[in-house]
């Protein structure tokens, strides 16, 4: 039996309009997300990594294949596990409510769910807030008072409260400026030290990926499958002087040539390339 928080994708396709346009978003697609392991994936724009997550998360199902968790069937085409506190999406534009604090977002969801009273809730967003850095002082804060950055991190913090086995990052720090990213970084490689959940991270950015994860996974272009599986043996925990090192090089060499590669085949059949 897998411990907790453990993914199993295998031989996943997604046709979308299978009886017109039939555009073939995934074929073949097989990976895994090992328990409390950080995995990162990347791919030319359109090659089904968003898709790949929203299965994973209970928003769509595939044409045929099956997405396992902890041994437990999650998805397949005739089976689709509503979206459940025990995988959690945070997404690139947010999700924060903008007349609740903090404190109130953080807490929100064990609240809604009435897996804990509003004291406990409350009590466990504060503790929450001063193990990610010591931000209580923003508890009493809404969310158009604090930075992009800072809304970000009290995104994360409101996924966790829940207590996920699996966190789900849809690009979740593209929009952000150089320095922003930065500190995001290593708030969530914080996150990932202390917590351990599952996560899986989308992402355009290959120094990202490789800074964060212990395995980047390049996805053909469309229809999406694993071309390569990059294993990031750097230890932990992880710095940004990482980048750096030679062998922090040499990962990103692997990764850009097999991304490289996709992007042009997108490039040629005259998809929008962003790799």
């Amino acid at each position: 039996m897998s411990q907790a928080g453990s993914i199993s994708v295998s031989n996943i396709q997604k046709i979308y309009d299978p009886e017109g346009a039939a555009v073939h978003a995934l074929e073949n697609c097989s990976c895994e997300i090992p328990s409390g392991k950080f995995v990162a994936m990347v791919g030319p724009s359109g090659c089904g990594k968003s898709t790949l997550l929203n299965m994973i998360a209970g928003f769509d199902k595939p044409t045929s294949g099956e997405i396992k968790l902890d041994d437990q069937l999650l998805v397949s085409a005739n089976t689709q596990t509503p979206p459940n506190s025990d995988r959690v999406v945070v997404f690139q534009n947010g999700a924060l409510f903008p007349w609740k604090t903090v404190l109130e977002n953080i807490a929100y969801g064990p609240i809604v769910q009435k897996t804990r009273g509003r004291g406990q809730a409350e009590e466990e967003a504060r503790e929450l807030l001063n193990k990610a850095g010591n931000l209580e002082r923003i508890a009493g804060s809404f969310p158009g008072q604090i930075s992009s950055g800072m809304q970000r991190r009290v995104e994360i913090l409101r996924a966790l409260i829940n207590k996920p086995k699996v966190l789900l990052l849809d690009e979740p720090f593209r929009a952000m400026d150089t320095v922003s990213k930065s500190k995001m970084h290593q708030h969530l490689l914080d996150i990932h030290d202390k917590f351990r959940p599952s996560i899986l991270l989308i992402t355009h950015d290959l120094v990202e990926a490789i800074l964060l994860a212990d395995v980047v996974l390049v996805m053909t272009t469309r229809p999406g499958t694993i071309k390569v599986n990059i294993n990031v043996e750097l230890p932990r925990p992880r710095s940004r002087e990482m980048i750096l090192s030679d062998e922090f090089t040499e990962l990103q060499k692997q990764a850009i040539a097999a991304v490289h590669e996709e992007a042009r085949k997108a490039f040629e059949r005259g998809e929008k390339e962003l790799a």
